[in-house]
């Protein structure tokens, strides 16, 4: 007789290994971040991301300064909060935030990314590979 956990377990192992087989442990390499973000955030965020691209004098709240994330999060660059603000996650409807929501651009292959605590998101590469770009332009004054 065939034991209920044991299925159990079995059927969890399955799914997680589905769900695996579907993303990639990969890093992009910051140059396919620098295309995505050189296509899509320079005119706002400037060719250095420090805020001053031709349309920020345009817009009612000036662009984040890229280049300090990680100085105004004690150093640590604030890897999870980049990801979530760039596709939009944390904004709601009412945000008077002037960034245009980009997560429905960078949808396709997914890697899996650690995102605290031990919970593994499955996140798109594109959107890793500006993250990971905005990293190696943190300044460490």
């Amino acid at each position: 007789m065939n034991n209920p956990v044991s299925l159990r377990t079995a059927a969890l192992a399955m799914g997680v290994l589905a769900i695996l087989g579907a993303c990639t442990l990969i890093e992009w390499p910051p140059a396919s971040g620098r295309a995505v973000y050189n296509q899509n955030c320079v005119m706002c965020h400037g060719t250095g991301g420090q805020g001053d691209g031709p349309l920020a004098s345009e817009l009612f709240s000036p662009p984040t300064d890229l280049t300090r994330l990680s100085l105004n999060n004690g150093g640590e660059f604030p890897r999870v909060a980049v990801l979530s603000h760039i596709d939009g996650y944390v904004r709601g409807e009412n945000s008077s935030d002037a960034m245009p929501e980009f997560g429905p651009l960078l949808v396709g292959d997914n890697v899996l990314l650690e995102t605290g605590e031990g919970v593994v998101t499955p996140t798109p590469k594109l959107l890793l590979a500006v993250a990971n770009y905005l990293e190696s332009l943190q300044i460490t004054e």
